[in-house]
């Protein structure tokens, strides 16, 4: 299902779309992109053209909704589901949306309003503070490689999420480096990155659930008792995962001690996992295209 467009915004995405990025009328001469959030509630993509700036080279995008008294859904989305997709120019990709806090989000918006004065007239409109969003992409472990076989397909898939616990488990350490005592709390940097990487995984081993495993239980007898420990890993993974999920629903009131240790303890079962699944599954995947016919 094609992503939501709201009617007042549909012709400037296609304006966008249909010119690489740029767009007349009012937003002529501007810095624009398209931004595809998930419903926090509906579960449907809405893409939505917003400003943005280049801010020490980091993308950084404004919830500022006019001025208005409310974030702008698309920022209520990206806080339910980090991971986005992004539109700028010709290039499309997946990022991680991450509001600033504290004093790196006065940092940053100073930046924003020297640029463009007029976020500062809409700060001045509401009391809320205007959310400023950094909207990062995932660093790859590696160059990715020609995907020819649906092994090489798994390999991809798992050297992203080997990358993307390697990231999450920098990141803990580094805040856990930085914790001087203090009421429970994490950051909200750790939960959009964490929560990102806990729905990557899901969609993952929900998909070989539903498709691949099943198909390959049918083709290769030899591999049953494999699957069903595959299987028996998901779902110790996923446990792990919901509990993680728990931890952050309030990241005022989080445990970080808990936290750490589920964390650590996703590490151990994945990365087993994983070595598990590529010595089981690779020889037989090596032979199947990617894409199928």
């Amino acid at each position: 299902m094609p992503a939501r467009v709201a009617p007042f915004n549909q012709p400037v995405v296609d304006e966008f779309r249909a010119n690489g990025g740029r767009v007349g009328g009012p937003f002529d001469g501007g810095d624009l992109l398209l931004l595809t959030t998930v419903g926090a509630k509906s579960g449907h993509e809405t893409t939505s053209p917003l400003a943005y700036l280049h801010i020490d080279g980091e993308l950084v995008v404004v919830g500022s909704a006019g001025g208005g008294p409310r974030h702008p859904a698309w920022y209520h989305n990206l806080l339910a589901h980090p991971a986005v997709r992004v539109e700028l120019g010709t290039e499309t990709f997946g990022a991680i949306a991450v509001p600033a806090e504290g004093a790196e989000r006065e940092r940053l918006f100073e930046q924003v309003v020297a640029r463009q004065p007029g976020f500062g007239d809409y700060q001045a409109r509401t009391e809320r503070a205007l959310p400023v969003v950094v909207l990062r992409r995932p660093q790859r472990a590696t160059e990715p490689a020609e995907v020819t076989t649906l092994a090489a397909k798994l390999v991809e898939i798992h050297t992203w999420l080997r990358a993307q616990l390697a990231d999450l488990r920098g990141q803990a350490d580094e805040y856990f480096a930085q914790r001087t005592g203090g009421p429970p709390g994490l950051s909200l940097q750790l939960r959009q990155h964490c929560l990102a990487f806990c729905e990557g995984l899901h969609f993952h081993h929900s998909g070989e659930d539903a498709v691949l495993l099943p198909n390959l239980e049918r083709q290769y007898p030899h591999l049953r008792d494999a699957i069903a420990r595959l299987r028996g890993e998901h779902g110790t993974v996923s446990r792990i995962k919901d509990e993680l999920e728990k931890l952050l629903a309030d990241i005022t009131t989080a445990d970080p001690a808990r936290f750490l240790a589920e964390l650590e303890r996703m590490s151990a079962e994945l990365t087993a996992h994983l070595d598990y699944e590529e010595e089981q599954l690779l020889p037989v995947l090596e032979s199947v295209p990617f894409p199928p016919a």
